[in-house]
């Protein structure tokens, strides 16, 4: 059974539409992750879902009830806002309480608080106040008020995003980690490839109201499909390309030519962009061994940037006057004279994505 099913789901701010003819669903117990850029419809999908927008057509089913004339209290939904919206003159323990209170759920209600704070890891604080408590934590205690209610579905709006890097990655493996235990169905709005990837059973992307693509984080990595896909997924390298024939394509502004996969459907005068990740591009001495590869491409380093383990590499080429960037262990200053090589098999096919 699917704990969400949207079907043709629509909403319109004046002239502008937020969601378009948008369908998706999410199976008992996923974990879904809704990705984009801003204004891209992620947010007013989730207020639809969560009866705090009306779509202009189309059906929303939770647990396998029509939910559109449903009042947001009785959806049975756990909401986790990206400010929290924790209650300051409420202690941690009267913030996850809340909900339990509002459903009249007294009895039991001190264990099944305790319960949920120890889940988050926050057992020993339900006495302080939110102003007494780091933002991770004030994260965690929105957490267990939205699990308290053992909500069907659980909404995440960000949750994240007001942390810094080293407890945002901390907290996404907590997140997981919850998620699994409690089984809760989860749809988590989100700007950040990395916290889909790491997150999600499977990936919504979003752009103008409309679904571009969804698929598990690995298939989606792997075969994006389209430009816009590939370009938010952090394929850094697009090349606008014309297919020559299954395994050749020119790429746009000069008269470089790439070799690529072999792809029986591919069309002579096709539009094509090629994709490639910087970690894919090898970067060698100018003149070196090797001539033999193919899409071996002279050019000359023209940044370069220390990233810990790695270094990034911005080198001008003659594909129509592109620079590419690359990234790897070995260090190369600016102005070194190189050659790059792009293995066909790492060269991806990607439809050209404009803008719905």
């Amino acid at each position: 059974m699917n704990a969400i099913a949207l079907s043709g789901l629509a909403k319109r701010y004046g002239d502008t539409w937020a969601v378009r003819d948008l369908s998706l669903v999410a199976p008992t117990g996923s974990f879904v992750s809704l990705l984009g850029p801003s204004g891209c419809g992620k947010t007013t999908t989730l207020r639809l879902i969560g009866g705090f927008e009306t779509p202009e057509r189309g059906e929303i089913v939770i647990a396998g009830i029509r939910a559109n004339d449903v009042p947001p209290w009785r959806r049975g939904l756990g909401i986790v806002f990206q400010s929290y919206a924790l209650f300051p003159f409420m202690t941690v323990f009267d913030n996850v309480a809340f909900g339990l209170r509002r459903q009249g759920r007294t009895d039991g209600l001190a264990r099944r608080v305790a319960e949920m704070l120890d889940l988050v890891g926050l057992g020993a604080l339900a006495a302080r106040y939110p102003r007494q408590l780091s933002g991770g934590q004030q994260q965690r205690v929105a957490l267990a008020r939205a699990l308290a209610i053992e909500p069907s579905v659980l909404l995440l709006d960000e949750p994240l995003s007001n942390l810094d890097a080293k407890l945002r990655a901390e907290m996404r493996l907590e997140l997981k980690r919850i998620q699994r235990q409690t089984g809760v169905t989860t749809i988590l709005v989100t700007h950040d490839q990395e916290e889909a990837l790491t997150l999600s059973d499977e990936i919504v992307i979003m752009n103008a109201g409309v679904v571009v693509a969804s698929g598990a984080p690995r298939r989606i990595w792997a075969h994006p499909g389209h430009e816009f896909v590939a370009g938010f997924l952090g394929v850094e390298n697009l090349l606008p390309a014309t297919v020559l024939d299954s395994t050749h394509v020119r790429v746009d502004g000069g008269d470089a030519t790439l070799a690529l996969a072999p792809d029986a459907a591919a069309r002579a005068g096709g539009r094509v962009v090629v994709g490639i990740r910087s970690a894919d591009i090898a970067v060698l001495p100018r003149g070196s061994a090797g001539q033999e590869l193919p899409n071996r491409i002279d050019g000359t380093v023209r940044e370069s940037g220390y990233r810990g383990a790695v270094s990034s590499f911005q080198i001008a080429t003659p594909l129509a006057g592109r620079p590419l960037l690359a990234t790897g262990s070995q260090e190369w200053p600016v102005g070194a004279d190189v050659t790059v090589h792009l293995p066909p098999a790492s060269l991806m096919r990607l439809a050209p994505t404009a803008a719905p």
